[in-house]
């Protein structure tokens, strides 16, 4: 597996994106940054899309991306899969004819079929996408949202949390190990209230989340800091002396 950082940031500024990673060129966890950074080329080979929730930085990607393969005349239909209080939000508050035009019901080029197509998941209930078994997991946000296990078909199990606040239960329903860990750190120790009122995790947070997972994750990942409170965040990392612990940046590649 091969994941582009396209974005994973928790605002946006020059050289700061929000949350998107590609695997393998054609699946996106979050859109949030997918046509701020892709090439034309690479936009018209995305296939799927797994949203973790229905924030603006995590969908935001996605009615460029329509048009633009409209454009591109590629006959490609592109799947956005996630539990069903996000794909209605999608639905009605994004493609719903006054933000954006529906693209579900605009047709690709000549062909009759829809540039995008919607699919509602089951937590805990696997999809299998190019030789992939992903499967929703609920995690604690503002708003309803999943997180993403994603096992290969050598077995290696990845889970990326998106948005997530101190949770118990969803580390007790994954009841596999997990070899890669991709987890949210918004905010520093010194608003750790304004952390979990909003549903994200500080440095100090992260010890205890990484305290309830049975068998500790061989590399842990960083996403979605605050960029105005980079600095802090890095040096409450390092107090954590975690060593396969480290922030992921932006346009990073990394294999798992």
């Amino acid at each position: 597996m091969k994941i582009r950082v396209l974005g994973c940031s928790g605002a946006e500024f020059p050289n700061h994106h929000f949350s998107s990673f590609l695997i393998d060129g054609e699946i996106l966890l979050d859109a949030g940054s997918v046509t701020d950074v892709l090439s034309e080329r690479d936009q018209l080979n995305i296939k799927s899309i797994f949203v973790t929730h229905a924030h603006l930085d995590h969908i935001k990607g996605i009615p460029f991306l329509a048009d633009n393969i409209l454009i591109g005349n590629r006959q490609r239909r592109v799947d956005i899969f996630s539990i069903p209080s996000v794909i209605k939000t999608i639905k009605e508050n994004l493609l719903n004819e006054v933000v954006w035009p529906d693209f579900t019901k605009i047709p690709r080029g000549v062909s009759s079929s829809r540039i995008l197509k919607l699919h509602k998941l089951k937590r805990g209930e696997p999809v299998r996408i190019d030789g992939y078994c992903i499967t929703p997991f609920r995690v604690n946000h503002a708003v309803p949202a999943v997180g993403y296990l994603i096992e290969t078909p050598k077995k290696r199990r990845l889970f990326y949390s998106g948005d997530t606040g101190p949770t118990d239960k969803t580390w007790k329903q994954i009841a596999v190990k997990i070899d890669y860990l991709i987890l949210d750190v918004t905010f520093p120790n010194e608003v750790e209230k304004e952390a979990i009122r909003t549903g994200h995790l500080t440095p100090g947070l992260l010890r205890m989340e990484l305290s309830k997972i049975k068998n500790m994750p061989e590399r842990i990942y960083v996403t979605h800091t605050k960029p105005q409170y980079l600095k802090t965040i890095i040096s409450e990392l390092k107090e954590l002396r975690i060593n396969h612990l480290r922030l992921l940046k932006d346009g990073e590649s990394i294999e798992l």
